[in-house]
């Protein structure tokens, strides 16, 4: 049995006026997100023995934020494929992806990593969080899933049940859609 987090990164600041969109940082709002989403994984004692994560500004500003709140350091190994992945080239990258490491957490993007989930989890009417995750996959987003699998590289359609998916607003109603 694997477990796969998948945290989408925090609110990021379209106003910021970067060249690049991969340069785009986290907006106060985002910040406010990331390190409640921390502390909310820090109070669920998550154990993560893996970070996988898109070297995009606002994903490495989100992690900074997020493991503040967190509390336990964890060193992130940067993986450019993540950044604005399709399901493929992320499901390339959890097939390589060491066997020794059985809770990974993998911070990234949509609609990718909401494709993910959808991709993963069973589209059998068993399971109201990815009918939720269907509708939305918001900023800051922290998705727990469990794969029916031994080894990373065996990982395809329907072998994860969803264990659990938290919004930042879920955690404060201030952070919900309409707030700034």
């Amino acid at each position: 049995m694997k477990r796969l987090t998948l945290l989408r990164h925090a609110k990021s600041d379209w106003d910021d006026p970067v060249e690049r969109d991969f340069d785009r940082p986290l907006n106060r709002r985002g910040e406010k997100a990331a390190l409640l989403v921390g502390q909310f994984a820090r109070n669920r004692k998550m154990q993560f023995d893996l970070l996988i994560a898109s070297p995009a500004t606002r994903v490495v500003q989100t992690l900074d934020t997020f493991l503040d709140g967190y509390g336990n350091p964890l060193e992130p190994h940067w993986d450019r494929r993540i950044y604005l992945a399709s399901v493929a080239t992320l499901m390339d990258v959890i097939r390589d992806l060491p066997d020794r490491a059985d809770n990974v957490i993998m911070a990234g993007h949509n609609p990718g990593l909401e494709e993910l989930i959808l991709e993963l989890v069973p589209d059998d009417g068993a399971s109201p969080l990815r009918e939720d995750v269907e509708v939305k996959f918001p900023t800051a987003s922290l998705a727990v899933m469990d794969l029916a699998i031994d080894h990373w590289a065996d990982v395809r359609q329907d072998t994860a049940t969803l264990v659990s998916f938290t919004r930042p607003r879920d955690l404060d109603p201030a952070l919900g859609p309409g707030s700034r």
